[in-house]
């Protein structure tokens, strides 16, 4: 090897070695046959001290540093994108093992710029990046990006649904590769995708773009929901103009995966929202937003019991609102019924989220041309009386009288009509109409 890549071999191996001593005594209990054994994989991942001789080191010399250099990135993009996972192939990596991996490979990245920067900086700027304007830290990654990106992308594709097979899909997908092996790579594709921000990621769209759809489109929830984190870190920081290649394909994506599981359709909706959002932000008639909205509110309809997707839906739905603005209107025999269940529902975080909600659309159509305003002032009356019962009641009655004052600005004559029944009943004497 030469003295540069002996160098940086030696520091990898270094690095290495303290991550496999934390590694070997961390408890793991392997899962079933057939799974992916990740304390093993990780421990492969580690390179070692070079056994070879000089002769031979200086024949394999960039060959085995650049595998090594690899190997040691995959290693702590998995080690540390763990930290945030439930999963049971990852849950058992303690938080001070992703601390190390977080902690070392900074280190690999500004040793390697400074050994082999001519080469850094030629691969970055082959990508039409500016090395000058990456950090440090975080040139390697965009320098790695195209090769492990597309081996990543490989490795879920191997335990995917193939839709052409005849056979039980399930049995297909499972033969090909254990599933295990498409988390570990879906974690570390997130890894890569979320190390790098705005103005940079918007140049490497060509290779994580394709990766992400193929974890958008596996079976597996848990390898789902990475490919939704990476969409939401890119739609983030990314450009349209540098996404409009993939638009419809990302957009009719993000629509497939709105029947996703209860686990991951926080993910679904805050993906969804922004990525619409962002390609359609001044279209508001936009074809895709009625597709969107319209999966969306059919999902709630069959389970608008269900706290956790009523309450990420309401959490996350306000920037799709403001794009669509009066074209709301199309949509309040379904939003509507909605909002009134809502609102008298037990737990205190769905009524202030719908009934901030309830605001927007007022806001945005002034509630013009609908059957629905008695019936929301006669909701919000009947809310406002058993408001005291929970603990939210200042903020449920806040809301309710902003929401009535915004309705006698907009309705006029109608509002008052409505709210004339309720003007004398004694429990609402604290609405302050202003």
């Amino acid at each position: 090897m030469s003295e540069s890549f002996s160098t940086l071999y030696d520091l990898i191996v270094q690095l290495s070695e303290s991550i496999r001593e934390a590694l070997s005594e961390t408890q793991y209990t392997p899962l079933p046959a057939g799974n992916f054994p990740v304390k093993a994989a990780l421990d492969q991942l580690l390179p070692r001290k070079s056994t070879t001789t000089p002769e031979e080191d200086s024949i394999l010399g960039e060959t085995q540093i650049r595998t090594s250099i690899k190997d040691f990135t995959l290693a702590c993009a998995l080690l540390s994108s763990a930290r945030s996972s439930t999963h049971d192939l990852l849950s058992w990596i303690p938080g001070s093992l992703s601390a190390s991996a977080d902690s070392a490979f900074p280190v690999l990245s500004k040793a390697h710029c400074v050994l082999f920067s001519q080469t850094n900086a030629k691969r970055v700027g082959e990508l039409g990046l500016d090395c000058g304007m990456v950090a440090e830290e975080r040139r390697l990654v965009v320098e790695l990006m195209p090769e492990v990106v597309r081996s990543l992308k490989e490795a879920i594709k191997e335990s995917s649904v193939d839709k052409s097979d005849d056979v039980d899909e399930f049995s297909a997908a499972s033969a090909r590769a254990p599933v295990g092996f498409a988390i570990v790579a879906a974690y570390q594709f997130r890894w890569f995708v979320t190390q790098i921000d705005y103005p940079h990621l918007g140049k490497l769209c060509g290779f994580v773009i394709p990766c992400a759809l193929t974890a958008l489109d596996h079976w597996s929830p848990e390898v789902k929901r990475q490919g939704m984190v990476s969409f939401i870190h890119i739609g983030k920081n990314v450009d349209a103009a540098e996404l409009g290649l993939y638009e419809d394909v990302i957009l009719d994506a993000c629509c497939q995966n709105i029947a996703s599981d209860d686990e991951i359709w926080h993910l679904v909706v805050e993906m969804s929202v922004l990525l619409v959002t962002c390609f359609q932000r001044s279209n508001p008639r936009s074809p895709w937003f009625e597709k969107m909205l319209n999966e969306m509110l059919s999902h709630l309809e069959r389970q608008s019991r269900n706290k956790d997707r009523r309450v990420a839906w309401l959490q996350h739905i306000e920037p799709l609102f403001n794009s669509v603005g009066l074209v709301l209107l199309a949509h309040f025999r379904r939003i509507f019924p909605l909002f009134f269940q809502w609102m008298h529902a037990d737990d205190d975080e769905t009524v202030l989220l719908v009934l901030k909600q309830v605001y927007t659309v007022i806001r945005l159509t002034w509630i013009r041309n609908t059957p629905y305003v008695d019936r929301l002032v006669d909701e919000l009356a009947a809310l406002h009386k058993r408001a005291s019962l929970k603990k939210s009641h200042e903020d449920i009655k806040r809301l309710v009288s902003q929401i009535l004052t915004l309705l006698q600005q907009c309705k006029g004559l109608q509002f008052e009509a409505a709210y004339g029944k309720h003007r004398d009943d004694p429990n609402l004497t604290d609405i302050i109409l202003s």
